[in-house]
């Protein structure tokens, strides 16, 4: 594969998929999805596709198999000058949420990143659950979840802030900057090494765009100033593919006011590692850490060893992960009767064509 695609992330893996495909069909990565067509960066430039037929029925049956920012696909060029997205490589990794409005299905919000920085701004003083259910958001996509905290140009008390959320976040990095003064941006800087592809997760006026001009050493988003009450205000109205002129790749996302859960449950296992590890020295297999003996969650919260508030947010999380896992087992049992039912009036129709 040429320089041109691996400068957009291109991993080894995808690169395989893309050799295979035939001659005729031009491969490209997905840095926009907007009105039925994506934008799609290719050896000779962007392009504006739509999709094929085949994508057509696929996204039919399920809503993810659409292509999202992030994506690599296969272009065919037609005679009359329509270029359309043939087909989609496998992912590597996918950031999938709930969809807002409380249906089962998930929403595809980027797919093969290799890093997802959640982006938190030190002005207001974090929050630290909301922290959490980032996290468990990325440790579910397969990616690497890192917390970016900016704003530390605003704050007096960054590296103590930055303490209290590190401790609730074992298991990932948690960085400092401020893209006002350039402090703490070589950390961030790293994630990009290898052209590696890093989205950019986290509340409206976190800071996302500033940071990714920050990276890139000029203006290539448009930013707005912060409120009075230290808040900034919302400007990405869309998730887009940055390639930076430094190397490495961002995706660039609005900012999420619902983070919904899917099942989640190697994701908030992960984010919660010290009461998964404490339940499994639970005396009992399906302890649900409220009045059974022998319960190692309950010992460690009456001794303050585990703190009552991350308690309650892994509680939380586990009811609503467990609700959307039945409300899709549903969805599916339905779909499945759907189909049994059009198979066996096809079937009577075969066999008896007057019916």
């Amino acid at each position: 594969m040429s320089a041109t695609l691996q400068a957009l992330g291109l991993d080894s893996s995808t690169a395989d998929y893309l050799s295979s495909v035939p001659a005729e069909l031009v491969p490209g990565r997905v840095a926009r999805v907007d009105k039925g067509m994506a934008t799609v960066l290719t050896e000779d430039g962007p392009v504006r596709a739509t999709w094929s037929s085949a994508l057509l029925a696929a996204m039919a049956h399920d809503p993810q198999a659409g292509p999202c920012t992030g994506d690599w696909a296969v272009l065919r060029y037609w005679p009359d000058d329509r270029i359309t997205v043939e087909s989609l490589a496998p992912r590597r990794t996918a950031i999938v949420r709930a969809e807002v409005g409380g249906s089962s299905r998930g929403q595809v919000l980027a797919a093969n990143v290799d890093v997802i920085a959640i982006v938190v701004g030190l002005v207001p003083e974090p929050n630290i659950v909301r922290i959490e259910r980032f996290l468990a958001l990325a440790w579910e996509s397969g990616a690497r979840p890192v917390v970016v905290l900016t704003k530390s140009d605003l704050v007096g008390d960054a590296d103590a802030l930055a303490e209290d959320v590190a401790r609730a976040a074992p298991g990932a990095d948690v960085l400092v900057c401020s893209a006002a003064t350039g402090q703490g941006l070589e950390s961030v800087q790293a994630l990009l090494d290898g052209d590696a592809t890093v989205a950019l997760l986290g509340s409206s006026g976190a800071g996302k765009s500033s940071l990714v001009n920050a990276l890139a050493g000029v203006e290539l988003l448009d930013v707005q100033d912060i409120r009075e009450d230290g808040k900034g205000r919302h400007t990405s109205v869309r998730r887009e593919l940055i390639v930076l002129p430094n190397g490495g790749v961002v995706i660039d996302t609005p900012g999420l006011r619902g983070i919904g859960l899917q099942e989640s449950g190697e994701g908030l296992a992960a984010a919660f590692p010290d009461i998964t590890a404490l339940a499994e020295q639970c005396k009992f297999k399906d302890c649900a850490h409220d009045t059974e003996p022998g319960c190692a969650v309950r010992a460690a919260l009456e001794d303050g060893t585990l703190p009552i508030r991350r308690f309650e947010s892994w509680t939380k999380l586990q009811r609503e992960a467990a609700f959307m896992a039945r409300r899709n087992n549903l969805r599916l049992r339905a779909e499945a009767k759907k189909q049994w039912a059009r198979q066996s009036k096809a079937y009577r129709r075969d066999v008896n064509p007057r019916q």
